[in-house]
This record gives C-alpha cells, sequence and structure tokens, in this order.
C-alpha cells in the first residue's frame, strides 16, 4: 500500500485516545459539530455566497456574529488569527507608519509589519500606558492578550490612553475568543479595544484555522472586506466557515450556561490542585480574576523540581495531552467540549507528578532580568526579507538578528529582526541553552 504518512501519524496519535487539553476547542466530540461538515465542502456558488464579496448567507452569518458580540462589523476568517491581524495591521496602518508594539507578540505579526512597511516602535507590556503619551503620534497601538498562560493586559487602562489620543487599539485575542462568555465578561471588544482578531478554533467548537475579525470603530468597518482579501486565498474553506456560524449560534443558545459550569469546574480543579503543592498561576492573593483567564490552567512545576516539558511527558503518559510547555510551567486549555472523564485523568495526572518531584528549581531568569532593548541597525522589513545565515551564538555579538530571539519563559523576544545582537543578548540566550541564531548575511 503506499505510504500515508500525515494521515497515519494522525491516526497513531487519534488512537492514543489521550484527553485532549490543547486546541482546538471542539476537543472531537461528537457533540461539538455536526458529522456531516466534510460533505459541505463546497466552493463559491450562486447560493453559497463569496467570502469577500459577502452579500448572501456569508454576510448574513457575518452580521449575526456581529448582532452577538456587539461590533460594528465582524469577518470571518478560514486562514487563522493570522489572517485577522494581517487585516487589522493593514486597516489601521494602510500606508506604512509607525505602530507601537508590545514586546510579546507572534510571528506573524511581525512578518505582516514587515510585509506592510510598518515601523515597530517597542515597549515592554507593563510600559504600554506610557509608551502610548510618549508616542501620540503612532498609526495605532498593538498587544497580545491574552498570553498563553492565561494573562490578561489591562485593556480598560490601555484602551482610555489610546482614547484620549485618537489611537486604535489593536488585539491579538487569539486565545480569548471566549471571554465574551465568562463571568465576568473579559473580552478585550466589551473592554474598549477598536478591533480583535480572535482565534475561535482555540477555545470554541470551531474547526480549526477558523476565525473572527472584530471591529468595533466604525472607521475601519467599509474598508475591512478589502484589507482581509489582499492577504486570504480565494478558495476558503466552507466547512470552516460553516462551524464559525454555528459555534455562534451555540453561543447564543448555550454559551453564557456553558461557560459558567466550566468555570466552577475549572475553579474546583484548581483549588484540588493547590491543595496538593502545586503552584497554579493566577490563584495567588495578590492576583486580581480580571488579570487571568478563569478558564485556563497554567501550573508552575519548577517549585517541585520539574520543568514544564518534564511534566508534560508524565502528563501524556497518564493520558492527558496539554497544550504547551516550557521550562517552568505547563499549560492546559479546557473548553467546556472537555467530558468529565477528562478533567479526571488530569487531576490525576498531576498527582502523579508529586511522584517524581523533587528540590525546587532555581528561580532563574524573570522578565525583570532580560537585558535593554538592542539598537536598530535595520528595518524590520530589510531584516526580514533579507538573506540571512545561522551562525554560533557565541559569535554573534554585533550582527544583527534576522528572526526573534525568543527564550520561553519569559516569553518576550530578546532581540526581534534588525536589532543588533549584543553581548548581553548573547549571555541572556545562552543561559536559556541556545546554541545558534539567525542573521543577515
Amino acid at each position: 500500500m503506499t505510504e500515508t504518512p500525515l494521515y497515519t501519524a494522525l491516526l497513531t496519535h487519534q488512537s492514543l485516545r489521550r484527553a485532549s487539553f490543547h486546541t482546538p476547542g471542539h476537543k472531537s466530540n461528537p457533540s461539538a459539530l455536526p458529522p456531516n461538515l466534510l460533505s459541505l465542502d463546497y466552493t463559491e456558488l450562486p447560493d453559497t455566497d463569496s467570502l469577500f464579496e459577502a452579500e448572501g448567507p456569508i454576510l448574513q452569518a457575518e452580521e449575526a456574529a456581529a448582532a452577538l458580540f456587539g461590533t460594528k462589523r465582524t469577518l470571518f476568517s478560514a486562514g487563522g488569527c493570522t489572517l485577522c491581524i494581517q487585516a487589522m495591521l493593514r486597516l489601521a496602518a494602510p500606508c506604512g507608519g509607525r505602530v507601537l508594539c508590545s514586546r510579546v507578540l507572534h510571528r506573524s505579526a511581525v512578518n505582516t509589519m514587515a510585509l506592510l512597511g510598518l515601523t515597530p516602535v517597542w515597549a515592554m507590556p507593563e510600559d504600554l500606558c506610557a509608551a502610548v503619551e510618549q508616542h501620540p503620534d503612532v498609526k495605532a497601538v498593538y498587544i497580545t492578550s491574552p498570553n498563553y498562560y492565561g494573562e490578561l493586559a489591562d485593556v480598560p487602562a490601555l484602551a482610555a490612553a489610546c482614547k484620549n489620543h485618537g489611537i486604535p487599539l489593536l488585539m491579538d485575542n487569539a486565545h480569548g475568543a471566549h471571554l465574551f462568555f465568562t463571568d465576568p465578561i473579559l473580552h478585550p471588544i466589551a473592554l474598549g479595544a477598536s478591533m480583535t482578531a480572535c482565534s475561535a478554533h482555540k477555545t470554541l467548537n470551531v474547526l480549526t484555522g477558523g476565525a473572527w475579525l472584530h471591529i468595533a470603530d466604525e472607521r475601519f468597518a467599509d474598508e475591512a472586506k478589502g484589507a482581509m482579501s489582499l492577504f486570504g486565498s480565494t478558495s476558503p474553506s466552507y466547512p470552516i466557515m460553516a462551524s464559525l456560524d454555528l459555534c455562534r449560534a451555540w453561543l447564543e443558545e448555550h454559551g453564557k450556561a456553558a461557560f459558567a459550569q466550566l468555570q466552577t469546574r475549572v475553579c474546583n480543579l484548581k483549588a484540588a490542585l493547590q491543595s496538593m503543592g502545586l503552584h497554579v498561576l493566577g490563584m495567588g492573593p495578590d492576583d486580581s480574576p480580571l488579570r487571568w483567564d478563569p478558564t485556563r490552567i497554567t501550573v508552575g512545576t519548577a517549585s517541585i523540581g520539574l520543568t514544564g516539558t518534564e511534566a508534560a511527558e508524565h502528563l501524556r503518559r497518564a493520558g492527558c495531552e496539554p497544550e504547551y510547555a516550557d521550562s517552568r510551567c505547563v499549560v492546559c486549555i479546557v473548553t467546556p467540549f472537555n467530558m468529565e472523564g477528562d478533567f479526571a485523568r488530569l487531576e490525576a495526572g498531576f498527582r502523579g507528578l508529586l511522584r517524581h518531584a523533587g528540590a525546587p528549581l532555581s528561580a532563574g531568569n524573570t522578565i525583570a532580568q532580560l537585558p535593554p532593548l538592542p539598537p536598530v541597525r535595520a528595518s524590520l522589513r530589510e531584516a526580514v526579507l533579507a538573506k540571512a545565515e545561522s551562525v554560533p551564538l557565541a559569535s554573534s555579538a554585533g550582527r544583527i538578528a534576522a528572526e526573534p530571539a525568543c527564550p520561553c519563559p519569559p516569553g518576550v523576544p530578546v532581540v526581534m529582526p534588525g536589532e543588533e545582537i549584543t553581548r548581553e543578548a548573547v549571555e541572556f540566550l545562552r543561559s536559556y541553552g541556545f546554541s545558534s541564531i539567525k542573521v543577515l548575511k
């Protein structure tokens, strides 16, 4: 038989029957999506509409989503959150210019700014409000919230600062599409953001690649389809778009109740994990519930002598597949489509970690110990598109970075494309195990 390596790998993984604590949010639960979506893989036809010239059922489905989220316009994306990010930046700065950016951002935003010829003005997340006052001439402010750990930015404060200067606030809300249905409502559209890119497939019952571009600022509503069509495929997946429509209908009928039940279940599980002596992020006495996604489970394992990656391997052997792990944490995404047995298996898996516990790991590097932002030696566009080569980290000082170098934690790029690799950056990256880096030729 002819080999089918990818298809076979997927079947093999499916046969493991692990509880899913990763994307997509539907968790392959039969109740999440109808079984006939594959049979609906059609194309642009007179009665099925066209995504970028929508005037029939796609437009009606998008208008229904806009009504649910209270936006001026909501667009479907079958190209994931990346397509929404590309459209947002195009809408906010169609002719180039400077954009104030949190240093924590996805590679897709970096690449989009390079393609559009935008100049990022970098700021650390905690300095953004002050940076708005220092750079009132920027075309937009761009941030990512929540982050992988479930930590939320202070969106109301940042939105107020942007409003004072008439600057649109753009948000990569890839991991927060569900936050409109939590208690309290933590979705950035409800908190003052101008536009958000929301990966519905990450935390909701949507096929992978399904996302929403939410537009609250009417200045950007009319040109939104054109901006998205500049980057999007002319052959978008109809099953993906249909799953977005189905998800919206499900949220209207069941969203609030389903997420209320989920929050209670997650809260109980977090309390159980804390009683085991595990460090659950967002559950400290000084942690505000307004600054953490109440459905995200992020456990710091360094306190029991395990790296997050080691903990993730133990969880896999216990039948649980986490979303993400790094040197200090393991992250689990839960949705209303996780079954009760999934939660029981996850609790048992974390309890099993204690059998492998050791002395707490050292505190390691934190955001406060990051080296200073390095000098810019080339434009972002030049650095991303120019010829590059990989060199040993030890000999990279003084060279110009061709891609972000981002140790996790803290998840903040030490150098960005176009920036000089300083000796301080080299030492910091070496401490995280980096041995090479990509630089301009």
